[in-house]
């Protein structure tokens, strides 16, 4: 392209993750693409940890302020450089992450998220130089709106990238959009009406907090099948395996709970209660069962059993944030004709596996599909699109935002949906 049109960068800022992307703004056509972990890990794998860390430090606030807005500039710069171009040839740079991402990008306090009735300190888009963020480099930017609660920028990202505000479009009654991520998000839409909730599901979606768990990069194990008695799986990349990410996590519990080493309260049979040579990959690790599913001279790659148990909370989670929705809007879940589904977990999913460990129910499996990079492909979407901005705007204030926090339905559901679905 001529460098003369300038380029536009678009992030996903999610808890564990953050991925970076090049557009053409004026074609909308992704240039290139990078991505990495969230420099502010150390002070926590998930939202609660750090916002606990904001609230007790506003040194920690600004350190991490500070580390992810030097990422994202880095990424920026690296982007550029890539395509030949320097840093006044950025036209716009747009950011979309969930509410406590948001409020630590801009070094805003976070109190008012952290406790009830857990509200965000704007609910707008911001437009504001990245000068503003700490930045050398100056360049106008776009955050996305925060609709409430736990519900963020990164969720009206995602469904504005699958075009849910094009009245033309021919679409379905009634849609299920989930973002599988640390922070997990759900949306309904009914028609014009769109519900949504969040979830704390915690890092295991994502790798994060496993005993050789990884983010969806090279050499992260992405899909896991059991064929008699031989494990087959692939990496990200095609190379050695290195850990394993989210989505090979929940393929492996699928095929666990397939082949029965895995029963519905989700405990590890023991070797002596598996009949075929399977048996011998189910192994003690620091006093704890785990079954391996890659091994050699250099390193073993296992799912352990408090691995499957932080998984088995996460899907809980999810699952009773889906119910509550289908409570709230007073729809049934055979209602539903459409699931789309997004996240950080893996290049894709197999929906088999949704039904299997219970995160979906087995009549939406048929309706479902997976977008890669969901919310970063809407955030370009918005700064490539003329009026982008103003129809984010415009679908923030549509949104309904349902919370689950401390509610009845919500625990009710929770305890309900903590086992795996008999197979």
């Amino acid at each position: 392209m001529n460098l003369s049109e300038k380029f536009a960068i678009a992030f996903d800022l999610g808890t564990t993750t953050i991925a970076a992307a090049l557009f053409d703004p004026q074609t909308g056509e992704r240039l290139a693409m990078t991505g990495g972990l969230n420099p502010q890990r150390e002070f926590g794998l998930d939202v609660v940890s750090r916002l606990d860390a904001a609230l007790n430090s506003e040194g920690a606030l600004l350190e991490m302020k500070g580390s992810v807005n030097g990422a994202l500039e880095q990424m920026a710069l690296e982007l550029l450089a890539g395509a030949g171009a320097k840093a006044s040839d950025l036209k716009i740079a747009a950011v979309a992450g969930n509410p406590a991402m948001e409020h630590i990008l801009l070094g805003l306090p976070v109190k008012s998220l952290a406790f009830p009735p857990y509200r965000p300190l704007f609910t707008t888009g911001r437009m504001m130089n990245t000068t503003e963020l700490g930045w050398d480099t100056a360049v106008p930017a776009y955050i996305f709106p925060l609709p409430g609660g736990f519900v963020g920028g990164d969720l009206l990202a995602f469904l504005y990238g699958v075009d849910v505000t094009c009245p033309l479009s021919p679409v379905p009654a009634c849609r299920l959009f989930l973002d599988l991520g640390t922070n997990g998000e759900v949306a309904l839409m009914l028609g014009e009406k769109i519900y949504a909730t969040s979830a704390a599901a915690g890092p295991a979606f994502e790798g994060g907090d496993l005993t050789c768990g990884m983010a969806a990069l090279a050499g992260a194990i992405s899909g896991v099948t059991l064929e008699g008695e031989r494990v087959r799986f692939a990496t990200i990349g095609g190379g050695p395996p290195l850990g394993i990410c989210g989505s090979g996590v929940l393929e492996t519990i699928a095929e666990l709970l397939r082949t029965g080493l895995l029963d519905q309260t989700g405990r590890l049979r023991s070797p002596s209660e598996i009949p075929s040579n399977l048996a011998n990959r189910i192994i003690d690790i620091d006093n704890e069962a785990a079954f391996v599913v890659y091994r050699d001279a250099k390193r073993v790659i296992s799912l352990g059993q408090k691995d499957i148990r932080q998984a088995q909370l996460a899907k809980g989670a999810i699952r009773a944030g889906i119910e509550v929705l289908f409570d709230r809007s007073g729809i049934s879940r055979e209602a539903v004709q459409e699931v789309v589904l997004t996240g950080s977990f893996g290049a894709t999913l197999d929906p088999g596996a949704l039904k299997n460990v219970g995160i979906l129910p087995a009549k939406m499996v048929n309706v479902c599909s997976f977008v890669r990079e969901g919310a970063l492909a809407g955030v370009g979407r918005s700064i490539c699109t003329s009026g982008g901005i103003e129809e984010i705007d415009r679908l923030a204030k549509s949104i309904r935002v349902i919370p689950l926090s401390g509610t009845p339905a919500f625990e009710k559901h929770f305890l309900e949906q903590m086992n795996f679905p008999q197979l």
